[in-house]
């Protein structure tokens, strides 16, 4: 009997728990609105990729109003990186799904309940119609989608290939006028595995460097983002050589699992640490932090930031659904959470890149973390928006497992009943 009262009062309190948080979840979204008006925000709309958690990835542009006024849904697809270029058109990486019947018979051999095509596409403004496309066929989605793509100054564009761990750039017609593949520079038996090691490549089709991101230097070489090795490298074109390595493969104090880094003129990179919570400015010779902000308690899985000129850092928050931008003390002066699960985001008033900021030394770091328990329940939280609807946070999901746990006592106490013959 002791027993059972135990398992009773066990599952009220797991409900009240749900509930409790509940109103505490919707106060702490409440105030993070009511922080966004302190301060002005940098001019200009607001470019936002969204991956989402399925197919129903999306480009926006929002204004300074939070007003969507430009889309592009694609269906059965995700939507990575995105710009504009001279011209006015967006450029954008998207992966879509296609039927068995849509695929080429080479790549249903692993899955043949699907393939993907990688398109990287060149957007009309005003039409949305596409006027240039470069496109292949893949396996599955998972991990294999296109991250990233630029547009080059003499026309050409560079791309990531996440299925096929290669770095590549082709021109105007589709040819492809540069290559560069990770098993002939990472792998066992390179200098780079010698110094830095690294993991074996398993082969197939698995995930092994989940290659996110490609820039073009000033120096001409290419910078890289290798995420699963936390490093981002200096590829000269020329040579194919590695001649920076920013990171170290499995030491997270530095980088863990990073996206979209971004070279500033001072000669730091501002880096997504998408597995340490934080977005941090690194010395790009040294792996000193310069500056950073983050933590759980502040961000949740980021995969894009942005230094605007003054100052002020625009950050994709990607498991907390939302775009932020904070000022030199760590403010939030703007937020956008319109979106599920972004990937992307370029104040349009900017060249994407390559702009007159203010460096890490002159910003304050802010960093808040988690208790142990807030930080597995935001974690599970994240995961559970690939299975249950957009709405379902965590109050609601505490307040399911509060039921799911009464529900099993209820059973439990009726299954004792019937055997006693009660």
């Amino acid at each position: 009997m002791e027993r059972r009262r135990r398992m009773r009062y066990l599952a009220w309190v797991a409900l009240l728990l749900g509930l409790v948080l509940g109103a505490q979840g919707l106060a702490a979204k409440q105030g993070v609105s009511a922080t966004s008006a302190a301060e002005g925000p940098y001019e200009g709309h607001t470019l936002i990729s969204v991956q989402s958690y399925g197919l129903d990835g999306k480009l926006l542009e929002v204004d300074e109003n939070n007003e969507v006024v430009w889309e592009f849904d694609p269906p059965n697809s995700r939507v990575f990186d995105a710009e504009q270029l001279d011209n006015g058109n967006f450029l954008v990486a998207v992966t879509t799904q296609l039927p068995p019947a849509e695929c080429p018979a080479e790549h249903l051999v692993v899955n043949t309940d699907q393939c993907i095509e990688a398109k990287v596409l060149e957007l009309d403004y005003e039409t949305k119609e596409v006027v240039w496309e470069y496109s292949w066929y893949d396996e599955y989605i998972t991990h294999h989608e296109v991250h990233d793509v630029d547009r080059l100054d003499n026309g050409n564009t560079a791309i990531v290939d996440m299925g096929n761990d290669r770095a590549f750039v082709v021109n105007e017609s589709g040819g492809v006028v540069w290559e560069w593949h990770a098993e002939n520079h990472l792998a066992q038996g390179t200098e780079f595995y010698e110094e830095y090691g690294g993991h074996p490549d398993p082969g197939g089709e698995a995930d092994w460097t989940h290659m996110n991101d490609i820039d073009k230097l000033d120096n001409g070489n290419f910078q890289l983002s290798v995420r699963n090795f936390d490093v981002v490298i200096e590829v000269d074109p020329e040579t194919d050589n590695i001649t920076n390595v920013v990171g170290e493969p499995g030491n997270h104090t530095i980088l863990n699992e990073q996206h979209n880094p971004y070279k500033l003129r001072n000669g730091t990179v501002l880096v997504a640490d998408s597995g340490n919570d934080r977005v941090v400015e690194l010395n790009a010779t040294t792996n000193e932090i310069v500056w950073q902000y983050g933590g759980k308690g502040l961000l949740h899985w980021p995969r894009d930031a942005d230094r605007l000129p003054n100052g002020n850092t625009l950050i994709v928050d990607t498991f907390n659904n939302r775009v932020l931008e904070i000022n030199d003390r760590g403010r939030v002066v703007w937020s956008y959470s319109g979106v599920q699960m972004p990937y992307t985001a370029d104040r349009l008033s900017l060249p994407e890149e390559d702009h007159e900021t203010v460096p890490g030394t002159e910003l304050r770091s802010r960093y808040r973390g988690t208790g142990t328990l807030q930080s597995t329940l935001k974690q599970a939280e994240a995961y559970a928006a690939f299975v249950f609807p957009a709405w379902v946070k965590l109050p609601e999901l505490l307040t399911l497992a509060g039921m799911a746990l009464c529900a099993v006592v209820f059973l439990l106490e009726l299954g004792m009943a019937v055997l006693r013959g009660e």
